[in-house]
């Protein structure tokens, strides 16, 4: 019987393969460290800009909530101003301004299960980075937080804006937390926070620069920054990443549709109608949502045709629109939400 000689299979490198595609892998390019969606604000279902603002809600890019209080009128937008390799930044451009606000702030909220890698509240709680960039018409300070929601804790810094309508790109570095840890599942647990201006509810303490119990006079203590203080002023972000280890990397640009089904996981819409049934009967709307959602969303609609069941849509799930229609069945300008 002749002998079969098995041959070692080596790359093209001869066992040392130094790239894929003249790309060397590294941490530079994982796939999958920033726990932040959308930070290059690529995506804006709900629209690119909104007029008027005077209130706190998710508005214009996804997944980053406005958080204004008695403080003046804005306008918030999808800009196109961003730095070299971006091409959208998240604007606030004040439109009526005021000397005494309450608060200016901007929040991206995050599941606990989405965090399990960070081992907070464990002896082996990682330090995390921060990095992103900044446009500002005047110079000062504003306050980044991180707040343990579930354990009412928070960690914060400063940041210091040099030069004026220049893109400037800013990195923190955050204490891993020894204590607290964070819920294994779809709800709140992380909120990553930016203070550019605040009354003395928020701005009375002390800066938070390692993990302590929250208190809300800490949140903005060390911004200087007086956002709403004239209508000439206005705050471009964009290249916002949060990961684990002590140093920021290269951040890390999804393509557009990953980036838009990570953002449908909490929001989605639909233009035009869905129909369902037979035409001249009662009948049921089922139509699939894009991505499953991390909750049983809530609806906005235009129209929908008589209704059977309480709003309409009692056969839902995270996974399916349900709606038990009259004669005639059809919903229209579907907007669902399930935002932290």
């Amino acid at each position: 019987m002749s002998s079969i000689s098995v041959n070692a299979i080596t790359d093209a490198n001869g066992g040392s393969t130094t790239s894929i595609n003249s790309v060397t892998p590294n941490v530079n390019n994982l796939v999958g460290k920033n726990l932040i969606i959308n930070g290059a604000m690529q995506i804006a279902q709900r629209g690119t800009s909104v007029t008027g603002v005077t209130s706190g809600a998710y508005r214009a890019v996804d997944r980053f909530k406005i958080m204004i209080g008695t403080a003046g009128t804005w306008t918030i937008s999808q800009d196109t101003d961003a730095p070299d390799g971006f091409g959208n930044s998240l604007k606030y451009n004040c439109t009526t301004a005021t000397a005494s606000p309450t608060y200016v702030f901007l929040e991206h909220r995050m599941e606990g299960q989405m965090l399990q890698q960070l081992a907070k509240g464990t002896t082996s709680a990682k330090k995390v980075t921060l990095s992103f960039y900044v446009k500002c018409s005047k110079t000062g300070n504003f306050q980044v937080n991180l707040r343990d929601k579930d354990n009412s804790r928070i960690i914060g810094n400063v940041v210091t804006i040099s030069s004026a309508n220049t893109w400037e790109k800013k990195t923190i570095t955050f204490d891993g937390d020894t204590t607290g840890t964070l819920n294994n599942d779809n709800g709140e647990s992380l909120t990553l926070e930016m203070f550019f201006d605040a009354g003395s509810t928020f701005n009375t303490g002390a800066v938070p620069t390692s993990w302590q119990t929250e208190a809300a006079t800490k949140r903005a203590a060390g911004v200087t920054l007086a956002l709403a203080d004239s209508t000439s002023n206005y705050i471009n972000i964009t290249g916002v990443q949060l990961e684990a280890g002590s140093s920021a990397t290269e951040f890390e640009h999804r393509q557009y549709g990953t980036e838009l089904s990570l953002c449908q996981r909490y929001y989605w819409e639909i233009t035009g109608n869905i129909y369902g049934g037979d035409w001249s009967t009662a009948g049921m709307i089922s139509h699939p949502y894009p991505v499953e959602m991390r909750a049983v969303p809530t609806f906005t609609y235009d129209v929908i045709r008589t209704p059977l069941v309480g709003s309409g849509f009692g056969y839902s799930s995270t996974k399916h629109l349900g709606v038990y229609c009259g004669a005639n069945p059809y919903v229209s300008n579907i907007k669902a939400t399930a935002e932290l």
